[in-house]
């Protein structure tokens, strides 16, 4: 018999804090998403993230790779109220530009 994901132990692994949200160990499950708007459209990804939290994901994560996008990511995470991941291995270069906010 074929058990179902529900049945099986969880992996014991370390518990890690991001952000205030833990993740692994004990803790419950992290639902993550990732948007799929053009992060540089801030209102489009800040509703599309708006949506994803909803629907109940914890951690979002965005595409940053472009200078637009780049400059838009503090608008982005000063509009919300969900952890953000910033998707660094589009484009590294953009990436760790230094955060204009």
């Amino acid at each position: 018999m074929i058990s179902t994901p529900a049945q099986r132990p969880r992996h014991a692994t370390l518990a890690v804090d991001i952000a205030g949200l833990p993740v692994g160990g004990g803790a419950p499950i992290v639902v993550p998403s990732m948007t799929n708007t053009d992060t540089a459209d801030v209102a489009a990804t800040v509703a599309q993230v708006r949506e994803l939290a909803a629907a109940g994901s914890e951690l979002v994560r965005i595409t940053v790779n472009t200078d637009a996008a780049a400059a838009a990511v503090a608008p982005i995470r000063d509009a919300l109220a969900v952890l953000l991941q910033q998707g660094i291995g589009d484009t590294i270069r953009i990436s760790l530009t230094p955060d204009p906010g």
